[in-house]
């Protein structure tokens, strides 16, 4: 679905990443992360590159395609470091620490390349989740993979054994794919001096995956090939830095870059505005999804036959009137404030003395809690069409997502299968689904033309002047925003302001497209969802890779 165009003729993990904690490695891997070599007295140890090929078969459209697999890792360094190899007798006589070859921080980067024999460059696009500190099984295993795993539509999966079947909305048939975990997830690993530092931060991640990237294009001779961004959650942002990165400091173009569950504007998050008061975005660009969720619930007092009517009804209001009376905060009048509490019941179902006790600003969590509460049920975050009991009726806010819980044992068994019987990669590995990274990331960022080192800015993050720069210095670099109308952690209408936000000339505006789905934060956790973001990405690829 495409609802929503520029108005000009020219013209958003935790990316399905559960919080999961990080398992022990087994003693035949690397030390586990946090550890130090020196506390160990070990010697430190480079990394080395790993390649397993195996072959297949997916059917797509009907027809049968065959690919070969290659499993492996690859090393990268963070920036500044130094690739000239050093003669450690030489560093110990120089009096520099451990006398060890290059002690820089370093990280094996796990990915999984499928690719297809065909005439011409075939495109390439590289996929990843977010988190930050997800691993790449949930795009890899769930949308674009050769054989994706089977869940349930709105509830929870039943426990094992879980079902794994032939993907025939693989983009195996318009790119070849390359699935990638970021550092420290899935079977990545990080070492060395300060290796946290070096990688769990927005810029140190971004620059990352620019050196995979570009190691990559190497290693397999794509470098002619039209080359594609594919990140979902957290990986948007990840995107907007890394397109910069490339086109800016490596002379790489990108023909285009991929958005699915849109955040770049973090002070949009409708999590806890509340703690950022006198910034009332969140809660104005969050309303549309209140609108579908409750729709879907049935918890409307109206009746509203058409979903996509009902959004167009509420972003009119979410922008003009709500957003008029948001603004004037106190000087609001009590019949203009008991009005729009009205309206708001209208559009959520929430009761209208909730609502003018909140002041009429609700959080994500808060309506999570509250839409079900009747009925002793918690709302999902990452797709509000699922539900599940309330851990504390009592509770202020939703105290866990119920749609993570029914898919993740599904995912995290399926792909441990998966990589061991046919991809022949893992054996005495541990595969980390996700590590706890996001409390501690580093979320300074050096935005484009900035001068000095990297800061934390004030504001929340906000990376659409990296997205912007990209277009500019490449302007026939396209974007494709994918988006669910059920998500609450990412809202589709956040994505839609920021793109009508990017500081952008009116003449690249045409080079933005937007497409909705009947789904949440995973759109293809939804059938149907899956097939139109397949036809969609698979569309825009062959339109933009000539």
């Amino acid at each position: 679905m495409s609802r929503h165009k520029f108005k000009s003729p020219l013209l958003l993990a935790l990316a399905a990443c559960v919080a999961l904690a990080a398992a022990a490695e087994p003693p035949q891997e690397r030390k586990a992360e946090g550890d130090s070599e020196k506390a160990e007295g070990r010697k430190f140890e480079p990394f080395k590159p790993e390649a397993v090929t195996s072959s297949g078969s997916v059917t797509i459209g009907g027809r049968a395609m065959s690919y070969s697999a290659i499993a492996g890792t690859l090393i990268v360094h963070p920036r500044g470091w130094d690739d000239v190899p050093r003669d450690p007798k030489t560093q110990a006589a120089a009096g520099e620490e451990g006398g060890e070859a290059n002690p820089s921080a370093e990280a094996s980067i796990f990915y999984v390349y499928y690719s297809r024999a065909g005439e011409g460059p075939r495109p390439v696009t590289f996929f990843y989740n977010g988190g930050p500190g997800s691993s790449t099984m949930w795009l890899h295993m769930g949308a674009f993979g050769p054989h994706r795993i089977v869940t349930s539509t709105d509830a929870h999966t039943p426990a094992a054994p879980y079902s794994l079947v032939n993907n025939a909305y693989s983009l195996l048939d318009a790119t070849d794919l390359v699935f990638i975990d970021a550092p420290g997830t899935g079977f990545s690993r990080i070492a060395g001096k300060d290796k946290e530092k070096a990688f769990f931060g927005l810029d140190p991640d971004a620059y990352a995956f620019s050196e995979f990237i570009t190691q990559f294009l190497s290693r397999y001779g794509r470098w002619n090939s039209p080359k594609y961004l594919f990140g979902e959650s957290y990986g948007t942002p990840r995107s907007a830095v890394v397109v910069n990165q490339l086109e800016s400091e490596r002379s790489v173009d990108v023909n285009g870059v991929i958005l699915l569950s849109q955040i770049l504007s973090f002070d949009l998050s409708p999590d806890r505005p509340t703690g950022n008061p006198g910034v009332d975005l969140p809660y104005e660009t969050v309303l549309p999804t209140y609108a579908a969720t409750a729709w879907y619930h049935k918890k409307l007092p109206g009746e509203h036959p058409s979903l996509e009517a009902l959004l167009t009804e509420v972003e009119q209001f979410a922008m003009g009137e709500y957003a008029r009376a948001l603004a004037a905060g106190s000087e609001l009048s009590a019949s203009d404030r008991a009005a729009i509490a009205r309206k708001l019941h209208e559009y959520t179902g929430l009761p209208v003395d909730y609502i003018l006790k909140a002041d009429l600003r609700i959080d994500g969590g808060e309506f999570r809690q509250n839409l079900q509460g009747d009925g002793g049920l918690t709302t999902g975050r990452l797709d509000s069409r699922f539900s599940g009991p309330d851990i504390d009726p009592l509770s202020q806010r939703a105290e866990y997502d119920p749609q993570s819980t029914a898919l993740s044992s599904a995912y995290v068994s399926a792909f441990n299968d998966y990589a061991r019987k046919e991809l022949h990669y893992g054996e005495g590995k541990i595969f980390k689904p996700s590590i706890q990274t996001f409390r501690t990331w580093n979320f300074a960022h050096q935005q484009p033309g900035q001068q000095g080192p990297a800061f934390s800015p004030r504001q929340g993050v906000n990376v659409l002047p990296d997205l912007a720069n990209a277009m500019k210095l490449n302007p026939n670099l396209k974007v494709q925003l994918n988006a669910g109308y059920f998500d609450l952690a990412t809202p589709f209408y956040q994505g839609v302001y920021e793109m009508h936000h990017l500081p952008i000339p009116q003449s690249l505006e045409a080079n933005i497209e937007f497409r909705f789905y009947d789904s949440g934060h995973m759109v293809y956790a939804k059938d149907s969802s899956l097939k139109q973001l397949h036809d969609n990405v698979a569309d825009f690829i062959r339109r933009t890779s000539h």
